[in-house]
């Protein structure tokens, strides 16, 4: 596993500053603890590529659909300064990026959040992390549960 506050300090939080704007905030403790819940619980902080060959992809198991359907569809449809953003982190705008820079699924997966009209739980509530997560990130019809969601986040904090 990478060393969780490394990723927090180095990747997640510096990332979602630079996306900050007059006209919309990205960063926050609650969407930086939210980011670091999403990726422990997709991959443990250590695979970049979905166990059993389902194509989720990076430390955020983002599906390439999914990532094109966020330049598709909401990027792409108004939200260019957003974009532009989102295009500093990017070497290339392929699903592909989601496994070799960090920094590009960082911003993908904070993209993935902010299309949600409902406010970010508070950072420190955990299982509301957790809820949030299953609603929005991996559905009701995905595997994950809202208990391995905060089994893993508490595991992170140890780890820290």
């Amino acid at each position: 596993m990478i060393n969780p506050t490394q990723f927090r300090e180095l990747i997640v939080r510096p990332t979602l500053q630079s996306m900050d704007s007059p006209m919309q905030t990205v960063w926050s403790e609650s969407a930086e603890a939210l980011l670091m819940g999403t990726a422990m619980q997709e991959s443990g902080l250590t695979y970049i590529e979905q166990i059993g060959g389902g194509g989720a992809l990076g430390f955020f198991q983002m599906e390439p659909a999914t990532h094109d359907d966020i330049w598709t569809n909401y990027l792409e449809r108004g939200r260019d300064d957003l974009a532009r953003k989102v295009d500093t982190w990017a070497s290339v705008r392929v699903s592909a990026g989601l496994v070799f820079n960090l920094a590009y699924a960082t911003a993908m997966c904070r993209v993935h959040y902010l299309r949600v009209k409902d406010p970010l739980p508070h950072d420190k509530d955990i299982i509301g992390l957790a809820t949030y997560w299953k609603q929005f990130y991996n559905t009701e019809a995905g595997k994950g549960t809202i208990n391995q969601f905060v089994a893993n986040y508490e595991r992170m904090l140890q780890a820290a």
